[in-house]
């Protein structure tokens, strides 16, 4: 059973979508899939950025898709983006120095258990430096991150949850399809915004499933 936010497929985990072909299913978000809509995000909340920047941890097994799915994000939003990377906390410092030295108009996180397990620090130096930050996980804007966009990991655990259960009562994992997400939540911190003297454009608080003020 996982609850993961990689491509089950693309990382070998299953054979098929719908039916997993192997002891194990779960629930995916696709994380991969969602990095060009965060950068679509990210140009429409800094519409004059010439250079967006992609944070990844290498140390991460689905590192080289991911660094294939930013190469093939950077085709579709049709600007300039730029690989950063961070294994532990002690590389954010120098992380955001070369983003404020770059010029980098906005940070789109990537979805990793140790930006997620940090991510207070990690929203520190993106207020300290002023760099405008798009994370994947809610509980980024809920901790005073700037903005995320993604599935609702609270409702993953509790789908995995629901699927552990019926595996128990005699289930075979192999015939049941890895659960994607139906749902992804745009949730803006204006609170955060106002930090960084940034006016959230209309349209996205328009499309804001949350606006945390």
């Amino acid at each position: 059973m996982f609850a993961l936010g990689g491509d089950p497929v693309q990382s070998g985990l299953v054979a098929n979508i719908n039916r997993p072909g192997a002891n194990v299913t779960g629930v995916a978000a696709l994380s991969e899939a969602l990095i060009t809509k965060r950068l679509e995000l990210a140009g429409d909340l800094v519409p004059h950025a010439q250079v967006l920047a992609v944070l990844l941890n290498p140390n991460n097994p689905n590192s080289a898709i991911r660094r294939r799915d930013v190469q093939e994000a950077t085709r579709a939003v049709g600007r300039e983006v730029r690989i950063v990377d961070a294994v532990r906390e002690q590389d954010f410092e120098s992380v955001f120095a070369t983003l404020v030295q770059e010029r980098i108009g906005a940070l789109v996180v990537a979805d990793d258990p140790m930006f997620l397990n940090r991510r207070e620090p990690l929203i520190a130096f993106a207020a300290r430096h002023r760099i405008p930050a798009i994370y994947q996980p809610r509980e980024f804007a809920a901790a005073g991150g700037l903005m995320s966009y993604g599935p609702n990991l609270a409702e993953n655990y509790h789908q995995a949850g629901i699927y552990a259960g019926r595996i128990l009562k005699g289930e075979k994992p192999a015939e049941l399809p890895v659960i994607q997400p139906a749902k992804f939540e745009l949730v803006i911190n204006l609170k955060t915004a106002k930090a960084l003297g940034l006016q959230i454009p209309p349209i996205l608080l328009a499309r804001a499933d949350e606006v945390i003020e």
